[in-house]
């Protein structure tokens, strides 16, 4: 039994490559924060696959807006790794709309998830492997 076919290992290998390609993605942006015309883009959320970002399968919650007061409810959509357009707060006068300091924070937190991930990952190894020793009796 390999370790991707227990489901959270599966989900944290998806985590972990959604979470490296929007790396790649951000540091896109960086390196063309002085191209003319040019929109960062980014990542939808992730979410996991095939289960419309619920986890363990269970039934996404749909909100019911019960009062005329209440604020319409957001559409979802699913992770796919496709970049997206998302212009940042500011766009100079030739167009380009890269913010140093946006893309940093979203770099630095996109690295926060990935090392989340994989302390995670390794803690449920260690766990397995200690749950896998065989136990010496005296």
């Amino acid at each position: 039994m390999a370790a991707d076919d227990l489901s959270i290992f599966a989900m944290l290998k998806s985590r972990l490559s959604y979470l490296s390609d929007r790396q790649q993605v951000i540091s896109q942006n960086v390196a063309n924060s002085d191209t003319p015309g040019f929109t960062p883009k980014d990542l939808r959320p992730f979410t996991l696959p095939g289960h419309g970002g619920a986890a363990g399968g269970l039934a996404p919650v749909t909100p019911v807006a019960t009062s005329a007061m209440h604020l319409a409810a957001p559409t979802t959509t699913s992770a796919t790794a496709k970049p997206v357009n998302a212009p940042d707060s500011e766009t100079t006068l030739n167009g380009n709309s890269v913010v140093l300091e946006e893309e940093m924070m979203k770099m630095s937190q996109a690295r926060m998830d990935f090392d989340a991930a994989v302390a995670f990952y390794q803690q449920s190894m260690q766990l397995l492997n200690t749950a896998a020793k065989p136990t010496t009796s005296q």
